[in-house]
């Protein structure tokens, strides 16, 4: 993609609005803690403090909605305690720049590398930078300044005592996670019945896992519903693949291929009936129809074979999806569906004990090429030549530079520069907006701190449907809390827009000097997926080959780790996509064919897992030998990708000329998805393997087809940017 194209896309992500489920009552809730402590504030101290105490109970009811599977309360009495820290340390170097100018940078690092634990951890840290910033300028004493930290953590406290006693959809987000879950795989069955060999993204599946771990004080409260439903839906995932998929499931035409997409269709009823009614927490009722379509009958079923294996595995999952649904259950039951006596749930740390997972998150991420720490630096240097820069102009409220530098900093190229173009727009509008109304109202404290109020409920109500629209109210609360204060609307406002754009230049002008390109790593992000693929397809093969506990174990491991694999290599082929970077290592063409190539080396695994015999089972010795093959020459050609070396499939070759077409009970099945496996590798050694010529080729054409498109779009030749 060229700069041209990237501006291009930036500004309509920035300015794009999200259809999203708005939540008004979470919004109130949150503007109603607002109003408390501002109330308060006023009525008891002045309008500093009510400043300082609008700070903390907004940044703590933002910080709600941000995606967490902790209580809400924790993470704003977190928010509230973070945000007083921050202020009282800034303040207590806030006298001298020789003093304040090293903490703010050691500050600013530490929230950066704080995006090594999660997006609601940068984005907290993040804040506490700018609650450093705006409120050092109000104490005037390490006293008041304790005080003012106390006000901001009381803000924090006022809201999670609020959740607590107006709790809205208590576990809704980890009810909506799971219910997503089993309506992706309610979709993907309803694709299959046209596209035999559609894809799958697990990105649903890997939410609900993580949303299914809790604390133990979480496990004891948590409904019976949140128990075992996301386990159905990653067994039902590739036993509908199976199903459908005409090498090892039913024909592809006539009567088979009919009662496939029939099974497929009452699989996509009766999942998306268990996901109303986790979502909801009430019965849901499934069609008469669909009921009698799970009927398998030995006298007129038409499927042999192993689709005759997959239907009856189908059918009998689909049995556990019905009491989830609550079909002939009593009303306001929701029965767990069963699953081994000695399944545990995923633990997820406490506050205290998340400290060493933080430290390990944090060291794994210190090293240049990390895009985490490289964010860090980033966001260290421009907060404090933000700084310097804004101190040195002929304006007041000089932090409003750095403050939104630190906002719209993320680790990757698209979001800093679509939010910093979307803060932008939205400051502009807000300021404007919020002018209208002073000039026309002339408002007293109280009137300023009624509308503070209004403006932050729209900021929150507003708070997913885009960073623009959400910014322009939080533009507008910031003037009226600056006019609560005594400031005046004509100093605000052109002050505001200014450094504004100034902290936005200076965040996408960092990201130039100082870039972490996605597109150069896509090479290992590629063979990092070939190596988890061939873990996980090797954990399944020896499963066949003695099936055991321990081995199915081993594969539920290695599918976790292909998953994880997987959707780094996404995300950066994502980033990668958008990014103005000639290719380096693998062309456009080559990564997208690279990576149809391993979904479908991973699709042949899933395939396999869904016959993978019990542990009472058959032995299947051939797989063994296979096993160790996949795994070898797999793990051998992640080093070459790497390298940019071709990769070889030898021992996977002579692995399954080995293996004879029959070989007892259910291995033909079995050596057939094997051959499916090697026709995926064959594919993608096709993709990414290239002679000394073919490179230069290949890098020229690229260069080319950059031309073409520059041309096309009436830019010349102008090259994109070499960086990476």
């Amino acid at each position: 993609m060229t700069w041209r194209q990237a501006f291009g896309e930036v500004v309509r992500s920035g300015l794009r609005i999200e259809e999203t489920r708005l939540e008004p009552l979470l919004a109130l809730r949150a503007a109603a803690g607002l109003a408390i402590v501002v109330g308060a504030a006023l009525w008891l101290a002045s309008p500093a403090y009510a400043a300082s105490a609008a700070l903390g109970a907004y940044s703590a009811g933002g910080a709600t909605f941000q995606r967490s599977w902790r209580p809400r309360k924790v993470v704003a009495l977190g928010t509230g305690a973070a945000l007083a820290l921050s202020t009282f340390v800034g303040y207590l170097a806030a006298g001298r720049l020789v003093t304040f100018l090293p903490l703010l940078a050691v500050w600013a690092f530490a929230a950066g590398m704080a995006w090594a634990v999660g997006t609601t951890a940068g984005i907290v840290a993040a804040t506490t930078v700018g609650s450093m910033l705006v409120t050092i300028t109000l104490p005037t004493s390490a006293g008041r300044a304790l005080e003012h930290a106390g006000i901001i953590a009381l803000g924090g406290v006022i809201q999670a005592v609020l959740i607590l006693l107006f709790p809205i959809r208590r576990w809704g987000a980890h009810r909506d996670a799971l219910a997503d879950a089993l309506a992706a795989v309610a979709d993907y069955a309803r694709r299959l019945r046209h596209d035999p060999t559609a894809p799958f993204d697990p990105e649903p599946l890997m939410t609900a896992r993580d949303a299914a771990a809790v604390t133990p004080s979480q496990a004891r409260t948590r409904p019976p519903a949140l128990h075992g439903p996301r386990g159905l839906a990653e067994r039902v995932r590739p036993v509908i693949a199976a199903l459908a998929d005409p090498a090892v499931g039913a024909p592809a035409e006539g009567p088979g291929r009919d009662r496939a997409r029939e099974l497929l269709d009452a699989a996509a009823d009766v999942l998306d009936a268990a996901a109303r009614s986790i979502r909801h927490g009430t019965p849901a009722e499934v069609r008469p129809e669909t009921l009698d379509a799970l009927r398998v009958d030995d006298e007129h079923e038409v499927l042999e074979g192993p689709a005759r294996q997959a239907a009856e595995r189908l059918v009998e999952l689909l049995g556990e999806a019905l009491e989830i649904a609550g079909s002939g259950c009593p009303p306001g039951t929701t029965p767990t569906p069963r699953g081994p006596a000695d399944t545990e749930f995923l633990v997820r740390p406490t506050m205290l004990r998340l400290v060493p997972v933080v430290v390990r998150a944090v060291r794994r991420e210190l090293r240049p090429d990390s895009p985490v720490f490289r964010h860090a630096v980033r966001l260290a240097a421009v907060a404090t030549l933000g700084y310097l820069i804004a101190a040195r102009l002929p304006l007041g409220h000089g932090y409003w530079a750095p403050l939104a530098s630190v906002m719209v900093m993320r680790p990757d190229f698209h979001r800093t520069y679509a939010r910093a173009v979307a803060r932008l727009a939205g400051t502009v509008a807000g300021v404007a907006l919020a002018t209208g109304a002073v000039r026309a109202l002339d408002p007293d404290p109280y009137v300023s701190g009624a509308l503070t109020v209004v403006a932050a409920g729209l900021s929150y109500t507003l708070n997913r449907t885009g960073y623009a629209y959400t910014q322009c109210f939080t533009a507008a609360y910031v003037v009226f809390l600056l006019g609560m204060g005594g400031q005046a609307w004509e100093q605000t406002v052109p002050e505001r827009v200014v450094l504004t754009l100034l902290g936005g230049a200076l965040a996408m002008l960092a990201y130039v000097l100082f870039p972490a390109w996605e597109t150069p790593r896509l090479p290992g992000r590629l063979a990092d997926w070939l190596a988890a693929n061939g873990r996980y397809a090797a954990a399944v093969l020896r499963d066949y080959a003695e099936p055991s506990r321990e081995h199915h174990a081993d594969m539920r491991r290695a599918l976790l780790g292909s998953r994880e694999a997987h959707a780094a290599w996404q995300e950066a082929y994502d980033r990668a996509r958008r990014e103005p970077v000639r290719p380096r290592g693998l062309t456009s063409r080559e990564a997208e064919e690279a990576q149809d190539a391993l979904k479908g080396f991973g699709r042949a695994a899933m395939l396999m897992e869904s016959h993978v015999p019990r542990a009472d089972g058959r032995f299947v010795p051939e797989a063994e030998r296979f096993a160790e093959a996949l795994e070898t020459d797999t793990a051998k050609a992640a080093a070459a990708l790497r390298e940019h070396r071709n990769p070889d499939w030898g021992r996977v070759r002579e692995a399954l000329h080995a293996w004879p077409d029959a070989a007892g009970d259910g291995s033909p099945v079995v050596r057939r998805e094997a051959e499916l496996q090697k026709r995926a590798l064959e594919d993608l050694a096709t993709a990414v393997s290239r002679t000394p010529l073919e490179r230069d080729v290949g890098s020229a054409r690229e260069d080319q087809r950059v031309r073409a498109t520059l041309a096309a779009a009436g830019d010349g030749a102008q090259p994109a940017h070499p960086g990476g």
